[in-house]
């Protein structure tokens, strides 16, 4: 299949750009490099170093590579600066994804897998998480990634788009080879920044809240493995494909660490004693999140290959010593 992968530079559109091309897909890959980098852009792939919302190359890249179906991960993300820059986040993420379903629509291409969040939910009493709970975003991000749902539900019913939503939940670990990771600028994820501690690029790690209700009082989080992540959008595409409805997923393990759990599993991992500071709560912070990935069991037949969170950290650990600065910033060479 031609499938034409948005955000392809990212950390997890990069893992997918390489799932699809070691499974025979043919790829290109839009991105503007903004959080993106060439260093993680597989050499097999056509690249084109633009920005989602430019129409008229959006609809040409289409057209000239006779894309079949899409999987759009261009998205700002941090939700932090979508509080301070909310309508960064609405121009990036709402306006860039209607520019790529008017492109979609005039172009025929009607497959579309969409990188969406957790973040929709906002805090929850229940766990773990269904689908079928309503979604009450907490931030400006999560507000962004359900009206792009949305839209892609209207964009249906107009225009026989069909699309799956997969809800991520705390994305985590790097590819087996070790080429490939989690490189952001910056780092705002609890694994690198745990991992950041052994590397000599900090202190300590910093213990936000100590006082939930959880077992000892950190917060829970559910953490999924991205080669894991990505073998859901594969079977999404393969979903679509088939002619299925449109539909939505959760993508987490269904299973919550704390965080001084993951920081205790990483001394393990690594062999360094990982010095800890407590410090107060962020504000907005859930005590849990736990996801329901049953239906993803179910309906798109997904199995989890990582199940322990050690394995998890590993991966992530391999690439981090490879690349102990990440990936180098780029982009001028475009």
């Amino acid at each position: 299949m031609n499938v034409l992968v948005t955000g392809g530079a990212g950390y997890i559109g990069s893992h997918c750009v390489r799932a699809l091309l070691d499974q025979g897909h043919t790829v290109t890959i839009i991105d503007n490099l903004s959080t993106g980098y060439l260093q993680a852009i597989d050499s097999r792939a056509k690249f084109y170093n633009t920005d989602i919302r430019k129409f008229d190359k959006v609809m040409s890249i289409l057209i000239n590579n006779n894309i079949e179906a899409v999987i759009h991960f261009a998205a700002f993300s941090l939700v932090g600066e979508s509080m301070h820059n909310p309508l960064k986040y609405y121009d990036n993420n709402v306006y860039g994804t209607k520019v790529l379903l008017d492109a979609m629509a005039e172009a025929n291409v009607n497959k579309i897998v969409f990188s969406s969040t957790a973040a929709v939910y906002g805090a929850q009493d229940v766990m773990p998480i269904t689908e079928e709970v309503l979604e009450t975003p907490s931030n400006a991000y999560g507000e962004t990634k359900l009206a792009m749902e949305k839209m892609m539900k209207w964009s249906d019913i107009a225009n026989d788009t069909k699309y799956v939503a997969l809800r991520y939940f705390n994305v985590a670990g790097a590819h087996h080879s070790g080429e490939i990771g989690e490189s952001h600028n910056p780092e705002t994820h609890l694994i690198p920044l745990i991992l950041q501690v052994p590397l000599g690029k900090r202190e300590f790690i910093s213990i936000f809240g100590t006082d939930y209700d959880t077992p000892d009082g950190t917060c829970i989080r559910d953490y999924i493995h991205i080669e894991d992540l990505i073998s859901a959008h594969i079977k999404a595409l393969e979903y679509l494909d088939k002619g299925n409805e449109s539909n939505t997923f959760n993508l987490g393990s269904g299973l919550g660490y704390s965080v001084l759990e993951m920081v205790e599993a990483a001394r393990a991992v690594t062999g360094h004693d990982i010095p800890a500071k407590l410090a107060e709560r962020r504000a907005g912070d859930p005590a849990r999140l736990i996801a329901s990935s049953d239906k993803a069991v179910k309906v798109l037949g997904w199995v989890r290959n990582y199940t322990d969170v050690k394995d998890i950290i590993a991966s992530a650990w391999t690439f981090h010593l490879n690349f102990k600065e990440g990936f180098k910033n780029d982009k001028h060479k475009y």
